[in-house]
């Protein structure tokens, strides 16, 4: 294998898609994307469950391009759900794949789903696998960890593959360093987080799958605690973990995580879908205000970024709110596919160390707590 050019298969699965690429070192071959409605995916128990059906979608998407998984280098996936990491880029071992099944991290999330289809790829067909800055990616201040119950604390959960892509290319632009500036960064589609980044660290953010923050197409966001406990005196634990990342918000409202069909609504004149979209915006510019206080206001940029910029009010809903914090700067889409398929070329050709998971997350307590 030519290290510089190896045939890098990229598997991101969303809460609301398939996305895979094939890269030849850096440069893209094709990049593809499957939208899977949430009654779809909501057919499967578990997230775990739907292994095979991604599994088989990456394989029918690679088919319909001419390649076969035989020819594949390497295969990177999008990561979460295991303990909690470093940035950089991770070798997919069989501790991973299972504390990622196991969802050690504390969360169930699709992005799991990545490591989960490499693994079963890789083993099956003898490939190396990685992963990359996974959504616990760990940079979190202590101050951020702290709740008001002794002994629970807020976790690392965020789409910090894109927002920490989005941040370096952004600095990149500006002519400035990523670790010398102060960003906050929004990852706006089938999920919504927000981060604060201070020079190089992405030190605070809301816990998307977690039930914070805003809410999405996916997921129901903050909810006051004492709610959330009446509304379980008739529904399940079970049920509101599930609307924690798979069948809150907009399916919880309108049944579907389409957000082009509730759009559509909104631009029909559907009051209901005109006041539920609206809210998902002011609650994104309101979590964005709250890591401005993060930063204490010195902020170089807020950098907004995934597959609902696609929709123009979305953007200018939240120029309107948060524009006097910082200038606004809008990436559509997401960098995650070119992201993980640079960072494997650079281990591939030996310009970059690769780690290992050790099975112990960045933060277990503080010295209390032991």
């Amino acid at each position: 294998m030519n290290c510089e050019n190896a045939l890098l298969l990229i598997i991101n699965p969303g809460s609301t898609s398939t996305k895979i690429s094939v890269f030849r070192g850096r440069k893209c071959l094709f990049t593809e994307s499957v939208f899977h409605d949430a009654p779809q995916l909501l057919a499967f128990p578990t997230v775990n469950d739907q292994v095979p059906f991604r599994t088989a979608v990456t394989l029918k998407l690679l088919a319909a391009h001419g390649i076969d998984i035989t020819d594949i280098d390497a295969i990177a996936g999008r990561g979460g759900c295991a303990c909690s990491q470093p940035e950089g880029v991770m070798l997919i071992d069989r501790k991973l794949a299972e504390d990622t099944a196991a969802d050690k991290g504390g969360s169930d999330h699709a992005a799991k789903l990545g490591v989960l289809t490499a693994w079963r790829l890789g083993t099956e067909f003898h490939k190396p696998m990685y992963t990359m800055n996974p959504t616990n990616l760990d940079e979190l201040c202590d101050c951020a960890r702290v709740t008001g119950i002794a002994g629970l604390y807020r976790r690392a959960q965020s789409h910090a593959l894109n927002q920490k892509a989005v941040a370096r290319l952004h600095a990149e632009k500006i002519g400035r360093r990523y670790e010398d500036c102060n960003f906050i960064v929004s990852h706006i589609d089938g999920g919504i987080t927000v981060s604060a980044h201070a020079r190089g660290k992405m030190i605070d953010g809301t816990e998307g799958a977690g039930g914070d923050g805003p809410f999405t197409p996916t997921r129901i966001g903050s909810i006051p605690v004492i709610e959330l406990l009446n509304y379980l005196e008739t529904h399940t634990i079970a049920e509101v973990r599930a609307m924690c990342s798979r069948s809150g918000g907009l399916v919880s409202h309108f049944g579907t995580s389409d957000s082009d069909a509730v759009h559509h609504r909104v631009e029909q004149g559907d009051p209901k879908a005109a006041l539920i979209w609206q809210a998902m915006i002011y609650q994104t510019g309101k979590a964005i205000g709250a890591m401005a206080t993060v930063l204490c206001g010195r902020v170089d940029g807020i950098l907004l970024t995934g597959g609902l910029l696609r929709f123009d009010d979305i953007v200018s809903g939240i120029r309107e709110r948060c524009g006097f914090i910082a200038p606004i700067f809008s990436y559509p889409g997401e960098l995650e596919q070119e992201t993980l398929a640079a960072g494997v070329s650079d281990v591939l050709s030996g310009k970059a160390a690769v780690r290992r998971y050790t099975g112990t997350p960045v933060f277990s307590g503080f010295d209390w707590d032991r």
